[in-house]
Formats: structure tokens, C-alpha cells, sequence
């Protein structure tokens, strides 16, 4: 078998995706004596010209990482889904929104308004907003254009495969690429590599104290908590009930923080964030709605804690103009 014609791309996103792939550490040594590359933006320098002169289906594999959120994201990942045989929405932003997706809880107007307006920081008396295009004596300038909502990968070209993570666990990098490279029988198209089927929940070796009622809630920089038992029995928000397994438990058990979703969906909710609801609601430890108003108004912002990596794939997809 000759080598694999690979390409990464990093749409919207934080890069901590494209860096993680040297996470598998002396394994990369492997993939350079298998892979060729022909597109990586944050180890080598392509253009985009070089890709769209290639012939359909050339790249064997694509880790496409990071959101859609605007118009050279779709580019790219149109012409990346042309030029390749397997397209892989690598991490939670291209696996579910991630962060960047939380933008869709308000609007394109607002978010130039807040970055170009009314910011501390700004000063702008002319009350310039970024135009798409733009004359100068030299010419025309142009931009992508933003759009008005972020999206998740499959919802603009089809997927065949999604590792999820923020960033994904090297061990899983490894998984896929080990079995690119070594021509393994592949799962399912549209399978989640490296993750389960239950809720993290599931699979947490945490202790429950069987008192789950929650009078309250904490936050982790401000509190005390005992490294063995649940999160939410201690009234430490944990997206264990609403977040996939197969992660490794890295935050949960070897980090000791509460988990924050970034593993997206167990297969048999649709929405991560209603999900939570629901099951913080069965453990508030109250009957009078003015006592349930004000726990719950404890959490500053729970649409930031309950989407936090997957507001592209929820069922409220965006706040309307």
C-alpha cells in the first residue's frame, strides 16, 4: 500500500485540534512515513489554489476541525468534501458547534455591535463595521462573510466519521489514523471513533453519597470538594448525565474537575442542554417555585454551561434576528 494523501484544516475553531495531532507524540513519526500532506495550515504552508487543482477524491482522509462560521469555512469545507475519499469532523467545534457556536445565543448584529460599538476597549467614532468588500486605491478588498449563525460540519457537507473532544484524545487520533493507515476494517459511516454509548455518568468510578439532593450550587474555584465523590452530590455542576462516554474519564478522574461536555451527545438524547435541565431539576432539593427560581438562578449562565460545545446541534439552533 503506497502512502495516504491527507489534508487538515482548521475552520473555527481554537487550533487546539491541529495541536493535539502531535499529542500522539513519537507515533507522528509513523504517520510522516505513511501520509503525504497536502494541506495543513499550522504545520506547513499551502494555498488554496494548490487544493482546488487536485483531482476529486485525491485525499484519502481529511480531519476537518472547528465550526462553520463563515463563508471560507463553507468554502473549504465544500471543496475539502469534493477532494476527498473520508471526511472526519475532528473535535467538538466541527463535531457538534463548541464553543464557538454559543454565539448563536445571540446575533450577528449584537456580535458586531459588542466588538465594534460598545466594547470598553473600542474606539471607533466613525462607527466603522467590517463590509465583505471594500475599495482602496489599490484596489478591491474583500473578507469572508460572517455569518448570522455558527454550524456544526455535517449541517453544511456530509461526514463520514466524527471524533469528538476538545481537544480530542490523542489515543483516538492514534485510532483513526492507525486505521487509515493500516487499511482496517472501518466502522460505520457516520460512527463516533473512540467514544461509547452511555452517559459518562455511566462510567464514572466516582463515589455517590445516595443523597442527591441539591439545596444549592457551588462553583469549583471557590469550594472544597472531596476528590471521590460525585460532583453533583457535592452541588458542583457536572455534565456527566448529558455527555457521551469513552473519553477516558481525563477531567472526571485524572484532573479532578467536573465534566464539561465536550464530548457531545450520548446517542439517545437529542439535546444535550434540555438533557441537563432535566436531570438538575430531579436533584433540586425543593417544592416552592420561588426556592427552585433561586437555586437555579445561582448558575450566571446556564445556556454557557449546558451548551457549551454542542449549541450548532441543539434543538434551539439559534436566537432569531
Amino acid at each position: 500500500m503506497g502512502k495516504l494523501n491527507v489534508g487538515v484544516y482548521w475552520a473555527a475553531s481554537c487550533g487546539g485540534c491541529d495541536v493535539a495531532i502531535l499529542d500522539i507524540h513519537e507515533k507522528v513519526l509513523k504517520v510522516k512515513e505513511a501520509c503525504d500532506f497536502f494541506l495543513w495550515p499550522i504545520a506547513m504552508d499551502f494555498k488554496y489554489a494548490d487544493v482546488e487543482a487536485l483531482p476529486d477524491k485525491h485525499l484519502d482522509l481529511v480531519l476537518f476541525n472547528g465550526a462553520v462560521r463563515n463563508s471560507e469555512n463553507k468554502h473549504l469545507a465544500e471543496l475539502l468534501r469534493k477532494k476527498s475519499k473520508l471526511l472526519v469532523a475532528f473535535g467538538s467545534c466541527a463535531h457538534t458547534g463548541g464553543i464557538p457556536a454559543l454565539a448563536n445565543f445571540t446575533t450577528k448584529q449584537g456580535i458586531f455591535e459588542r466588538a465594534y460599538l460598545t466594547s470598553d476597549s473600542t474606539d471607533n467614532p466613525q462607527k466603522v463595521i467590517p463590509k465583505t468588500k471594500v475599495k482602496v486605491p489599490e484596489g478591491e478588498l474583500t473578507i469572508p462573510e460572517f455569518f448570522e449563525r455558527v454550524f456544526a460540519l455535517d449541517q453544511v457537507v456530509d461526514v463520514d466519521y466524527y471524533v469528538p473532544g476538545c481537544p480530542p484524545n490523542p489515543e483516538r487520533i492514534w485510532e483513526v489514523l492507525a486505521a487509515v493507515v493500516t487499511g482496517a476494517p472501518l466502522p460505520p459511516k457516520g460512527s463516533v471513533i473512540g467514544a461509547g454509548t452511555k452517559a459518562l455518568c455511566d462510567t464514572c468510578e466516582r463515589k455517590r453519597t445516595g443523597d442527591k439532593k441539591i439545596t444549592g450550587f457551588k462553583r469549583v474555584a471557590t469550594t472544597d470538594w472531596d476528590p471521590e465523590v460525585c460532583f453533583l452530590d457535592q452541588g458542583l455542576v457536572c455534565l456527566g448525565p448529558c455527555t457521551r462516554d469513552g473519553c477516558g474519564l481525563q477531567c472526571v478522574q485524572h484532573s479532578n474537575m467536573p465534566c464539561r461536555g465536550c464530548y457531545g451527545l450520548p446517542p439517545d438524547i437529542s439535546d444535550q442542554g434540555a438533557k441537563m435541565i432535566a436531570a438538575l431539576g430531579s436533584l433540586i432539593d425543593a417544592k416552592d417555585p420561588e426556592e427552585i427560581a433561586r437555586i437555579a438562578g445561582e448558575l450566571p449562565d446556564q445556556a454557557g454551561y449546558y451548551y457549551r460545545f454542542s449549541a450548532a446541534a441543539g434543538l434551539l439552533e439559534r436566537r432569531k434576528a
